[in-house]
């Protein structure tokens, strides 16, 4: 009997659950589904519509299109560096006020006043920053008879925005560790106290191994959001110099929204959505064996 009302109360709650999924299920797909079909389509400026044309823009993509691959090796670079050197400095601030230190709190909330900023209003004060002639970051490189060229050199400009991508988001990768530095049981690390194990042996055998599901959690997450640089780079630099800086993103935006090559923008689209599906599975299966399985 109370088997069968379990039953009879799980078909109900389904019932009022149903119109949610579909709806949630309508977002998720619908999107993609439409993304394939005008992907097989020729659809631009001149003759919009979803006529077929077959596999036309994808062999066009992985034969006639090295910009687009030039631009997805160069964000996986800065996507890799920023996130990498979000992880090392979030995970070093989160550390400093996990303990109990003077002004903790304060320095909590802090470290993360750079991420509660609107990101494309910063990124224009950044340029501003690094203006060439009128920026105070050349001001203070005049005393010593340097001008760097920030924004308008390939490889400065790069190195500008993985700045303005730390400053930006190592706030969010510090949230999430000193979240899960807090979550931590105290039974390790009285052990490791008892065993006379210094600050550096705890780290290393207590606190990192405890922190490997956070960290990869955290650096999965960052890593989906880095792959998507692009108003950062728009703001900044729009690409350049030259296509120093554009990111697939930015690419794609180019060709379907300036170019109106809608047909090929989805092409790209679906296709920098199926290796970055792959890549960052495969990401995460490495770090799960390398951090977890280590220990």
């Amino acid at each position: 009997m109370v088997v069968t009302h379990f039953k009879m109360n799980f078909k109900h709650k389904f019932v009022f659950l149903f119109p949610g999924l579909l709806v949630l299920i309508g977002i998720l797909i619908f999107p993609v589904v439409f993304t394939v079909r005008l992907s097989l389509s020729s659809w631009d400026s001149v003759y919009p519509g979803l006529d077929f044309i077959g596999l036309d823009n994808y062999i066009r993509l992985f034969t006639d299109d090295k910009r687009f691959w030039e631009s997805f090796f160069r964000l996986s670079f800065l996507s890799v560096t920023t996130v990498v050197l979000q992880y090392v400095i979030g995970f070093s601030l989160a550390l400093m006020v996990w303990k109990d230190i003077l002004f903790k709190r304060f320095f909590r909330v802090l470290f993360l006043i750079p991420m509660m900023t609107t990101p494309v209003i910063m990124t224009v004060i950044w340029r501003t920053f690094f203006h060439e002639s009128l920026g105070p970051v050349n001001d203070f490189f005049s005393l010593f008879d340097v001008t760097p060229l920030w924004l308008s050199d390939e490889k400065l400009a790069k190195f500008t925005v993985i700045i303005v991508e730390v400053w930006q988001w190592t706030p969010f990768m510090f949230l999430l560790l000193l979240a899960g530095l807090l979550s931590l049981p105290k039974e390790p690390f009285l052990a490791a106290a008892i065993d006379g194990a210094s600050p550096l042996r705890k780290f290393i055998y207590v606190t990192f191994p405890l922190m490997a599901p956070i960290s990869i959690g955290a650096i999965i997450i960052r890593l989906i959001e880095a792959s998507k640089i692009m108003d950062t780079v728009y703001v900044l630099t729009s690409g350049g110099p030259g296509t120093a800086t554009e990111t697939s993103s930015f690419y794609i935006f180019i060709k379907g929204l300036r170019e109106f090559q809608m047909g090929y923008s989805a092409a790209l689209s679906f296709t920098y959505l199926i290796i970055m599906i792959i890549s960052l599975t495969i990401i995460a299966k490495v770090l799960g064996k390398l951090l977890i399985n280590r220990y």
